[in-house]
């Protein structure tokens, strides 16, 4: 019962964590929408972004303390993975994010290779090696994955002449994507206690 409740603890942390993760991207954005119709410089994007994440996660943390504590200790697993897990899963986070720049006009798209093999390649690393059922993460992946073919159908199609807002659509992805990982976890949260009694009775 014990190791059942922190399970459940943990998926909530995550939970929080992803939906935090979507808050900040969409917040970052509208920020940088209003930013880009003016001549600020460059270096204000990532004060935009820093403010956006720094503002939510420390939120979220204040509110909820075992928040950190529950992704730290979930965390520790990949510590005992394999060296080649952890090349596998390193390479499937970094190799995305190290191609933008060699494609930097392809960043949208590669951010969403990156968000979703990273994510789906930690789910599966944990599960084999950890035993740990992280499906939040797995959804995640799998959405990340699946927005690339809508983001790029979209930004050569409607978006062909607005790049901007091609790169507005990509980030509304990812944060689609974490929300729904977020708001699952949550829910799992919410439905087990009701689904153990029902069994139970």
């Amino acid at each position: 019962m014990q190791k059942n409740s922190q399970r459940l603890e943990t998926k909530r942390a995550f939970g929080l964590l992803f939906i935090g993760v979507s808050v900040a991207v969409v917040m970052g954005t509208l920020l940088s929408e209003v930013v880009v119709k003016y001549p600020y410089p460059a270096y204000e994007y990532v004060i935009i972004w820093l403010v956006s994440f720094g503002a939510t996660f420390g939120l979220i943390f204040r509110k909820s303390r075992r928040v950190f504590s529950s992704v730290r200790a979930r965390m520790k697993n990949s510590l005992k993975w394999p060296i080649g897990a952890k090349i596998v899963n390193g390479f499937c986070w970094a190799a995305p994010f190290a191609l933008i720049g060699v494609f930097p006009s392809m960043y949208q798209y590669l951010i969403l290779v990156g968000i979703g093999l990273g994510n789906l390649s930690t789910y599966l690393l944990m599960k084999r090696y950890g035993n740990i059922d992280n499906r939040e993460q797995m959804i995640v992946g799998l959405l990340a994955l699946a927005s690339i073919p809508i983001s790029i159908g979209i930004g050569i199609t409607v978006f062909a002449l607005k790049h901007d807002l091609a790169v507005l659509l990509s980030r509304m992805l990812i944060a689609i994507a974490y929300a729904a990982g977020g708001i699952y976890a949550l829910a799992v949260k919410r439905l087990t206690p009701s689904s153990s009694c029902s069994s139970s009775a």
